[in-house]
């Protein structure tokens, strides 16, 4: 390792392969890690420019004391793409957990420049010279996954003397990984993530080496009654109708044709819709008993409690389950392995009763006192996260936070005051939307669900169409009344109006002139070839090779490089309310972000954040509810005019309150 000038800090970069039986990407590195078969079989590096070495650990050769000094050194900052995985699998070679603070990763880095979260799509999208090798995703399946024989169950693995070519070719591709990763980091290090978000990424990766208990019996015994609960459905299918598979979409469509039926889709709502009619004239009742069938049928919930079963380490804790800077654009968190993010709400009062009888597998009962078990089995599935014994979960949720953050970017004064006197937005926005007092289950009270559906959707810039998704109809409203609904949303909330306008405006100002702009709370700038929106945090959001091109409407748009909705580096269009939604989401998970290392530095577990709320496990009797709804309610030093509000619950399993 060569020597190093004063005030600069020596970086290792490291690109591991490894083998394990267990399947990394539905059980996560850190159940994969545990497998008694795991191992690492190559190990490559480099201190800083110096020329990429490998060690060969599969053929016996042994990490010299010089790299185990530097990966336990607080003075090395060890680097990898994705680096979660390099530093949790040196902590079971070496036998002790290693600490992420000294680690950074380049993966986390990239996506704060809104690249692709893969190494390989990376260094496309910034044309590196070294492009990481496709012919090493088939030299990984050889030598790092095993063959399992269908019929037998043995397994088979390849080793380097099976294919002494082929694993040499692995070592080079290893090698490669280490360069492409280290030519991304050249690229990117010019827009280096501040300081801040690094501790944010640590706060993270110990969030995700703490993980959160499952409780496997719930989990097992949920398995169970949904696989009970299938057979018997399919059975009952197959006698209502006589389909050689009853779940099969287009045997059911000509099943219902044959009936006079017409049903061009049977997705979830369409089904709902076709029962509501077929109900009203009782025409064909076994017809309206198989799509009743089919909707419980559809809201089979299992996969979230087998990708929890999958994800649970030998100590019952599920870990991995948070990706820093996940979600494209804003850098807010995003779910992995059990999704967590996307979770299904519960309803019912009696969770406690309804856990004990699916944990007793009781599930005749289940069925006699609930009776759509495909429906409780959805709503208890948050409840399989558990607090370890001795301690509790408290919970503590933003309120209405991207509607306060919105409101005070734009200075949408009656808003802010609203906010200011506690009172219910939704009654608030449907009083200044219909010149009316509005009261939730008082005078006027049938407008508040307008209301509601109109600040869901059209806060940036949403039509009839963000309406539509945001279940406008499902609530009884008619399509020829939502164009009405955003025209009055928008004349009572004209500071928010002028905002999208004023930000589009100062977006494209700033691509023409590369002069900095700013509006409202925000700021704009231009160089290295982006156009950076600078939030109040001072946390920038990239937009990538920015153009200003006509769009379908026959305007100028401005356009960027980004991931697209199928996840391919390609041209996005953007407009005003969709910078706006940027900023204001973004702004949101810079307060979550700031709360939960305030949350954590008070002495707090946490063991997870789910959208705008925070779970932590604390001893009982130790800390408070109260305490917690604090910490987050504390606005940060760059918006202490920012009024905040938390509202939290705590309990012995995890729920939506």
């Amino acid at each position: 390792m060569a020597e190093k000038t004063a005030g600069t800090q020596t970086i290792l970069s490291i690109d591991l392969e490894t083998y394990s039986s267990v399947d990394l990407g539905k059980c996560g590195v850190y159940k994969y890690c545990e497998s008694e078969d795991f191992e690492i079989l190559l190990f490559a590096y480099a201190f800083d420019d110096e020329e990429v070495q490998i060690i060969d650990m599969a053929c016996g050769e042994e990490l010299p004391q010089e790299i185990i000094d530097a990966i336990e050194s607080p003075d090395i900052i060890k680097a990898a793409w994705n680096a979660q995985f390099e530093r949790t699998c040196l902590s079971r070679y070496l036998g002790h957990q290693l600490f992420p603070d000294f680690w950074r990763c380049s993966m986390v880095h990239a996506a704060s420049l809104s690249l692709p979260l893969s190494l390989k799509e990376a260094a496309k999208a910034l044309k590196t010279g070294e492009q990481k090798d496709r012919a090493g995703e088939a030299l990984i399946r050889k030598f790092s996954v095993p063959k399992v024989n269908k019929n037998t169950g043995a397994v088979k693995r390849t080793c380097p003397k099976d294919d002494p070519e082929g694993w040499q070719m692995f070592k080079d591709y290893c090698l490669q990984d280490v360069r492409t990763e280290r030519d991304i980091h050249k690229k990117i290090e010019r827009f280096p993530m501040p300081d801040t978000e690094w501790d944010f990424y640590h706060m993270d990766q110990r969030i995700n080496d703490r993980g959160v208990l499952i409780d496997m019996e719930l989990v097992e015994q949920a398995i169970t009654c949904d696989l009970t609960l299938s057979d018997e459905m399919s059975k009952r299918a197959y006698e209502l109708t006589g389909l050689e598979n009853p779940n099969s979409v287009s045997q059911l469509k000509m099943w219902l044709e044959e009936r006079g039926i017409d049903a061009p889709s049977l997705g979830k709502k369409e089904v709902a819709a076709l029962i509501t009619e077929l109900d009203k004239n009782s025409v064909d009742q076994e017809a309206l008993d198989m799509l009743k069938l089919r909707l419980q049928m559809a809201k089979s919930s299992v996969k979230k409690y087998q990708a929890a079963e999958r994800a649970a380490c030998k100590d019952g804790r599920a870990r991995g389950l948070f990706q820093f800077n996940g979600a494209n654009r804003t850098g807010r968190w995003s779910g992995r392995l059990i999704q967590l993010q996307n979770l299904p709400q519960n309803h019912i009062d009696t969770l406690d009763e309804a856990r004990d009888l699916v944990k007793m597998g009781c599930f005749e009962l289940l069925s006699m006192f609930y009776g759509n078990t495909p429906d409780i089995l959805s709503q208890l599935i948050r409840t399989m996260l558990i607090p370890k014994p001795g301690c509790e979960f408290r919970i503590a949720d933003y309120s209405a936070v991207e509607a306060r953050v919105l409101a005070w970017e734009a200075g949408e004064q009656w808003r802010l005051d609203a906010f200011r006197d506690g009172k219910d937005i939704y009654c608030e926005s449907a009083s200044q939307m219909f010149h009316v007092p509005v009261v939730k289950h008082g005078i006027n009270g049938d407008l508040r669900q307008k209301g509601k559906v109109a600040e869901l959707a059209c806060g940036y810039q949403g039509g009839a169409g963000a309406l539509i998704s945001m279940g406008a109809l499902d609530m009884g409203l008619k399509e020829s009344e939502l164009q009405g609904l955003i025209d009055d949303w928008r004349e009572a909330n004209p500071a928010i109006v002028k905002y999208w306008w004023d930000v589009e405006k100062a977006a494209t100002e700033t691509v023409k002139t590369h002069e900095d702009t700013e509006v409202g709370r925000i700021r704009f700038e231009f160089y290295g070839n982006a156009l950076w929106m600078v939030l109040p945090s001072g946390r920038k959001l990239a937009y990538l090779s920015p153009k200003l091109q006509p769009n379908r409407f026959g305007r100028m748009s401005l356009t960027f490089m980004g991931v697209g909705t199928n996840n391919k580096w390609s041209r996005q269009e953007t407009y005003g309310g969709k910078l706006v939604e940027n900023a204001t989401q973004a702004i949101a998970r810079d307060l979550l972000a700031e709360a939960m290392l305030r949350i954590e530095k008070a002495g707090y577990d946490i063991v997870g954040s789910v959208h705008d709320e925070v779970i932590v496990e604390a001893p009982i009797g130790v800390g408070s509810v109260e305490e917690l709804c604090s910490l987050m309610s504390e606005s940060p030093k760059w918006c202490p005019d920012l009024l905040l509000n938390a509202a939290g619950y705590s309990g012995q399993y995890y729920f939506k309150d």
